[in-house]
């Protein structure tokens, strides 16, 4: 009779099992760096070439071939799509086994939510916004959404640069292939979540929503009264429900959150005369302290002389 195996064993047999076969390749696996949702991710050293790369393959062998198509696609984007905030391809192929598979850039860095912590300045989580929808703009421009941004799939690499990870889900603006609903909730945009076909307002919206997470994990000092009503304004424009109402593009959107930084005046929020008099008087509050004190010394002054 055979014991009925432990939970235990039964994990580290398809642990095992996963464990790509990289036989008469020029790649030897390090560690596993994290699973997706068609995928592992390992971090492998290129013999060849005497460097690591993270290489993603889809993790059984058995996999439908629907998962092996879309690792494919992802790798073909990824090739497509050449700039300093997306991770570059490196190969593409079979393994010995069967399995799918691709290399990439090894991104050395840690994931937007665990870089983010309450001592994150306001000015820091903008820049990193602002340097997404660069990226995003670029992906746009050639006709690509990424339709699953959320602050697990974004890195901050160790000298500040910001990559946008896993494009499983990213589509070319005029695929009309299937329309299963595949994203985050929290992060997807409603026409998303009801099976429509999304354009770039959809990412537009998953940006409005990691600005939200942002601004929600930042502390209620770190802020001043007329960034916080800035920020409300842009990040609900952002994530409009209905696309039409949100911004037109991931580059009008960077723009308020550039303007925002420098202390000028954002399209989400119009400004009156009070909103202007007071975000100048925020902006220079150094020098009108200044100019205040000399008038006062001055009045000082002019009262002592009679």
């Amino acid at each position: 009779m055979i014991d009925r195996l432990s939970d235990a064993a039964i994990r580290h047999l398809q642990m095992v099992a996963d464990v790509p076969d990289l036989t008469h390749t020029r790649y030897e696996i390090s560690h596993p760096l994290g699973n997706g949702g068609m995928g592992t991710v390992y971090a492998a050293r290129d013999l060849s070439l005497d460097r690591l790369v993270a290489l993603k393959v889809v993790r059984t062998f058995a996999a439908p071939a629907g998962m092996v198509d879309r690792l494919l696609r992802e790798a073909r984007i990824l090739a497509r799509l050449e700039h300093p905030g997306i991770v570059p391809v490196h190969d593409v192929g079979a393994l010995p086994d069967g399995r799918a598979f691709y290399t990439m850039k090894l991104v050395q860095g840690q994931r937007l939510d665990q870089y983010v912590t309450s001592a994150t300045a306001l000015a820091e989580r903008l820049r990193i916004l602002e340097r997404l929808c660069d990226t995003l703009a670029f992906a746009h421009a050639h006709s690509v959404v990424h339709l699953d941004l959320k602050p697990t799939n974004i890195m901050v690499g160790a000298f500040g640069e910001v990559l946008v990870m896993d494009w499983g889900v990213a589509r070319a603006l005029d695929d009309r292939g299937d329309r299963a609903v595949i994203g985050t909730p929290g992060f997807m945009a409603p026409e998303q979540e009801r099976g429509e076909p999304a354009d770039q307002r959809a990412d537009v919206f998953a940006l409005g929503a990691i600005l939200e997470h942002l601004v929600d994990t930042l502390p209620s000092d770190g802020k001043s009264w007329h960034q916080a009503r800035a920020l409300r304004a842009i990040s609900r424009r952002a994530t409009a429900p209905a696309r039409d109402e949100r911004y037109a593009s991931v580059e009008h959107l960077g723009q308020d959150l550039a303007s925002l930084r420098a202390g000028g005046p954002i399209a989400a929020l119009p400004e009156t005369w009070v909103d202007r008099a007071v975000r100048v008087a925020i902006n220079y509050r150094v020098p009108l302290a200044l100019v205040a004190a000399y008038l006062l010394m001055r009045i000082i002054l002019v009262a002592l002389a009679r």
